[in-house]
């Protein structure tokens, strides 16, 4: 798998940046909670102090001579406490009766004034039995001792009615304003020293968290750096020594496991080479016993080649012999055995040629219409002395292929002599199909025999060599079973194939496919043979000369004028060509002078122009005809087309 080096992560590296992040989100999770419970805490204790600092004030208020007892208090109370904003005394006879005690007590109790609001007030009624209206007036002397806010910044008091007594009398309220951001400022700085504390004792504590988990983070990179030097040395005999300095279970386990599939593997390729080695030695054997059977068959080969050669001379040296009739069959008798060996030595010698690969395709030009003939020609003979009809079913005209027709010739007379050997009755027919494509040609022989047939069990043993479908010795048809063997090779070794079709007891039908080429080359060379043609043109890479060499005439090229009126003069041709890119104006010229200089013959003068000038042509068909141009004609690019024209202009 290629990745990138930009996205490769190491273990240990997740690892820590994971640990790190999530105590950090830790730490300061913990700091935001445990200053918002401290602080809420801090709020109600002062809260409650502020409740019970405002009932005293509302005691002392009560009494006759409360008066400077409360100024005091209060004078007291703000210089010590900088958390109070303000303590102030309303004088009133008339309860308000807006809030409930509870409800306020409940407002003021909520966390969100700790954390949010700027101020806070509380409200205390003062009721007394014994004060009257000047008392109340020296009660309210006790406002000199207190900062009045203006009423925006108060929008957070809370006005409390307390339900009175019949007997008592409401003189007014103690307006009590505690001050939540000075209270704030003023814990923080209390605590701080205690949180840099916690900050330092937190910092220590993640180091040491990160310095354990990076125990295993140095055994893991050990263990990834002798992997990767495994992997980079494929020959490395020796797993280099894993350090692991901490014991951890699973990390134990994985170097474990490394190393028993390490030594797995050396010992995987230990076996394989001991293989490879082993099917060295027996390469080497079968090299030795090829040579062995190879010398073995080249010598069997020389000997019953010389022993055929010595019958059948001997068999030949009593041909001149005068002999009488039953010697004449006991000779043809000797004879017939004689060939039958010779052709099976033969097929045996062919067979091992094509294994060891010492046959090679060599091309020809050959006509298969001739080859048939041929081969109906050869077993004729046979075929009427087994009274068996011998058919040929041509589907195509006569035409030039390109192949070897030596090895093609051999497959078919196999096919044919089998089809001969395995047919009592009926026909044999040899039916031949061309099939024309772009640059090939696909030739088709079908052998179609009504003999004996093939069981469809051995229709694909039967390409196998010495197979035979009667295998005893008693069999009725001769032959060892090499022939098909060698067909099928040679119908591979031409990239060829060979299908067969066949029911017991009807009859059988090979069928060769042969991919060969066309020579139409070669086929129409005849068409303008012996015919000398003076091409004059400017372009280099005219088509039309190939053409017309492919054609078998024989061409002179020209790309001067003057070089080509020389060369007239020298030579006689038949026919003179102008090519196309010529104009007629130069044409008109060259061709006034040729006819000037002619004496004893005449040559055929052709103008070829391509299509697009045809209109254009009409002009000058008056000038061309009296300068003695014979023929102007636009070009001509079919093979036959062009030879049947020149044939007929120079008739």
């Amino acid at each position: 798998v290629d990745m990138s080096t930009s996205s490769l992560r190491n273990i240990p590296t997740i690892i820590r940046y994971s640990v790190l992040q999530a105590i950090l989100v830790a730490i300061f999770a913990g700091f935001l909670l445990s200053f918002v419970y401290a602080f809420v805490h801090h709020y109600e204790q002062k809260r409650f102090y502020v409740q019970q600092l405002g009932g005293l004030l509302a005691t002392s208020a009560s009494t006759p001579d409360g008066a400077n007892l409360v100024a005091r208090q209060v004078t007291a109370l703000l210089d010590n406490d900088s958390a109070l904003q303000s303590i102030l005394f309303y004088s009133t006879e008339q309860p308000i009766d807006v809030l409930n005690q509870n409800d306020i007590d409940s407002a003021s109790n909520h966390w969100r004034n700790a954390l949010l609001a700027d101020t806070i007030s509380f409200n205390y009624p003062v009721t007394s039995r014994y004060l009257n209206g000047s008392n109340v007036q020296h009660l309210n002397s006790i406002q000199q001792f207190a900062v009045i806010p203006p009423f925006s910044d108060t929008e957070n008091a809370s006005v409390v009615t307390s339900q009175l007594d019949a007997s008592n009398t409401l003189v007014g309220y103690i307006y009590i304003t505690l001050d939540i951001d000075k209270l704030r400022w003023h814990w923080i700085r209390i605590n701080l020293l205690s949180w840099l504390t916690t900050v330092i004792v937190g910092i220590f504590i993640v180091w040491f968290i990160l310095r354990k988990l990076n125990w295993p983070t140095k055994d893991i990179i050990e263990l990834a750096r002798v992997c990767e030097e495994a992997v980079n040395n494929p020959e490395l005999e020796q797993l280099p020594t894993i350090q692991q300095r901490f014991g951890f279970q699973e990390l134990l386990g994985i170097k474990k496991s490394f190393i028993i599939l390490f030594d797995r593997l050396r010992a995987v390729q230990e076996d394989y080479h001991a293989l490879e080695v082993f099917e060295q030695q027996l390469h080497n054997k079968d090299l030795s016993l090829d040579i062995q059977r190879s010398n073995f068959q080249n010598m069997i080969t020389h000997e019953l080649k010389t022993s055929l050669n010595a019958i059948t001379g001997g068999l030949q040296l009593l041909n001149n012999q005068f002999l009488s009739e039953e010697q004449k069959d006991t000779l043809a008798i000797i004879r017939k055995g004689s060939q039958h060996l010779e052709l099976t030595l033969e097929q045996i010698i062919q067979l091992n040629r094509i294994e060891k690969g010492q046959v090679v395709v060599n091309l020809t030009e050959f006509n298969p219409l001739q080859m048939i003939a041929d081969l109906l020609e050869e077993f004729e003979a046979t075929a009427k002395q087994k009274q068996i009809e011998l058919i040929s079913r041509i589907h195509h005209m006569e035409y030039a292929l390109e192949g070897d027709a030596n090895k093609i010739q051999r497959i078919l007379v196999t096919l044919i002599d089998n089809a001969i050997k395995f047919t009592h009755t009926g026909q044999i027919i040899i039916d031949s199909q061309l099939t024309h494509f772009h640059e090939n040609v696909r030739w088709q022989v079908k052998i179609i025999d009504t003999g004996i047939g093939i069981d469809k069990n051995y229709l694909e043993d039967i390409f196998t060599p010495f197979f035979q479908v009667d295998s005893s010795s008693t069999r009725e048809y001769e032959g060892v079973g090499i022939g098909l063997s060698v067909t099928k090779q040679l119908v591979q070794l031409l990239g060829a194939t060979i299908d067969i079709e066949s029911e017991l007891g009807i009859g059988s039908q090979f069928i060769v496919t042969m991919p060969l080429r066309h020579s139409p080359q070669r086929h129409d060379q005849h068409l303008l043979k012996g015919v000398d043609i003076l091409y004059y043109h400017h372009d280099e890479r005219d088509p039309t000369i190939k053409l017309l060499k492919r054609l078998g005439a024989s061409v002179h090229s020209q790309r001067n004028a003057q070089s080509m009126l020389d060369y007239m003069t020298n030579a006689k041709v038949d026919a003179v060509m102008f090519a196309q890119e010529l104009l007629p104006e130069q044409v008109i010229d060259l061709a006034r002078y040729i006819r000037k200089q002619e004496t004893t013959s005449r040559s055929l003068l052709i103008y070829w122009y391509p299509a697009y000038k045809e209109t254009y042509i009409s002009n000058y068909e008056y000038d061309l005809k009296a300068a003695g141009l014979d023929y102007f004609h636009m070009l001509v690019h079919e093979p036959k087309a062009l030879a049947g024209l020149l044939k007929k202009w120079l008739a």
